[in-house]
């Protein structure tokens, strides 16, 4: 499938009925297919951001998609790569003040796995070069 046709094919698949499972999957792997073709289709890194950021506010929405376990909630969150890539593009693009908020969102459900100290490092030495 061209790069062109899964995009599309994403908008098309929102539009439709399903669960939120089903859309969250549909996100996280047209994030994962644009992120590893980032070198050869650069206009998709856009749709990372969008589809990542989506991806999100449908966790968020509705969080108990992402357990590895409904009925044993101790268990954790699956590793949500969408999430992992939005942080990684940000952090690249220098969005360090973003990509710390992201992780803060993130931390919320996908837990630990989203914590990342470097970046409240990072911002603390921004903010102490702009005094």
């Amino acid at each position: 499938m061209a790069l062109d046709d899964l995009v599309r094919w994403v908008w098309e698949g929102l539009e439709l009925p399903g669960q939120p499972l089903d859309y969250h999957f549909v996100l996280q792997g047209a994030v994962d297919r644009l992120w590893a073709a980032r070198a050869s289709y650069p206009a998709g890194l856009q749709h990372v951001e969008i589809f990542a950021a989506a991806d999100l506010a449908l966790l968020e929405a509705v969080p108990q998609i992402a357990l590895r376990d409904r009925a044993r909630p101790a268990e954790g969150f699956l590793r949500i790569t969408s999430l992992t890539v939005l942080l990684t593009l940000l952090e690249q693009e220098g969005a360090v003040r973003e990509a710390l908020a992201l992780s803060r969102r993130a931390q919320r459900i996908g837990g630990e796995a989203f914590v990342r100290d470097d970046l409240e490092a990072k911002v603390a030495a921004l903010d102490g070069e702009d005094r």
